[in-house]
């Protein structure tokens, strides 16, 4: 990830964005307009027709045909699913170690996919080009538009094989990515007038009239969102990530980090060592879930297990990369503002 002010921003700090741990940069996305035939890999997509769709980068894609070779970022993938467009070429975190699904992917069954790459930097494009792709589709945390998990070394050869579309997930807040991405999905062929994806979006819309009224009643409660790796904490602020964004809309009483203390990692968040993770007083811990951070279970540090909001059992999950659908967007709203409601002044 990364921000209009720092468009460089280190690689580590790219993926530590919004207090995310990760190994990892952003790269200038491009694109061939060329179109490729393919059989039908996106369930719930037309059948034929032309196809355009103009993305958050301000490219338009047009082809001949509705895509069904498509190749997404995993979460996107994901969010795709939700809205029963099934995508069967994927790249980024897909699965864990032990082969069962990683968070970002969803309810995909990850048996089934073409995986070019689970982790950042991995991208085979000898498999991709077989794979014969007529889009890839990704998100982008810039103000330039890169392309998220697309290697830096193989950018170039990746963008002859196939147009690229991005959904923005740069500072805005979450119902923005969120209609785009049901744009994207209707683009492909979903039907956004079925039953259960105006559910989702009901509730998605109740769950946050839910957090409003919490934060509003409890407007004492000092929320952090923080990630942990094996050497450092980190704090982020609430610019930039689009579910820290939208809940501090709502009101949420986030801790901040002061702007001198960010600048290092482009305005997202502050390091800090384990000895100094108690710098913020906190209520509410919101802590990173993907993969590739020490989730609160497994966090040894003595500094750490003395924090009141531990000590409390007030710890959440933060999803930094949340999967771009009302379905799975709800729960992490309605997260919040339960803990918010039931939360003990400890800070």
């Amino acid at each position: 990830m990364s921000n209009a002010r720092t468009a460089r921003l280190s690689r580590r700090g790219l993926l530590a964005a919004g207090g995310a741990l990760g190994l990892g940069a952003l790269v200038t996305a491009c694109g061939s307009e060329d179109s490729k035939d393919g059989g039908s890999d996106a369930k719930g997509a037309a059948k034929s027709g032309p196809w355009s769709f103009k993305d958050d980068r301000g490219k338009s894609v047009s082809l001949d045909q509705v895509p069904t070779k498509i190749v997404a970022f995993t979460g996107v993938a994901a969010a795709l699913y939700d809205y029963g467009i099934e995508v069967k070429g994927v790249f980024g975190p897909t699965k864990t170690e032990d082969g069962k699904a990683d968070v970002q992917a969803g309810d995909m069954d990850v048996s089934k996919l073409t995986v070019f790459g689970n982790r950042y930097d991995e991208f085979n494009v000898e498999k991709y080009a077989a794979f014969q792709p007529e889009v890839l589709i990704t998100t982008t945390f810039d103000a330039a538009g890169t392309l998220w998990y697309v290697p830096e070394a193989s950018k170039d050869k990746i963008a002859k094989l196939a147009p690229s579309v991005a959904v923005s997930v740069f500072d805005r807040q979450m119902p923005k990515p969120l209609q785009r991405m049901a744009e994207l999905a209707g683009s492909l062929g979903a039907d956004l007038k079925d039953a259960k994806v105006v559910e989702a979006k009901k509730r998605f819309e109740a769950a946050s009239e839910r957090l409003r009224k919490a934060a509003k009643s409890r407007p004492e409660i000092k929320v952090m969102a923080g990630s942990a790796s094996d050497a450092i904490f980190y704090v982020s602020g609430s610019n930039f990530s689009i579910d820290l964004e939208y809940f501090k809309a709502l009101g949420v009483n986030f801790v901040e980090p002061p702007k001198k203390a960010m600048e290092a990692n482009g305005g997202w968040f502050e390091n800090l060592s384990w000895e100094n993770v108690d710098k913020y007083p906190a209520d509410i811990i919101m802590m990173d879930d993907r993969a590739s951070t020490i989730q609160p279970a497994d966090i040894t540090e003595a500094t750490w297990k003395k924090l009141p909001a531990v000590k409390a059992g007030q710890v959440i999950a933060r999803s930094p990369e949340p999967i771009l659908s009302y379905d799975k967007c709800t729960p992490l709203v309605e997260n919040l503002a339960k803990a918010i409601e039931s939360a003990k002044k400890v800070a």
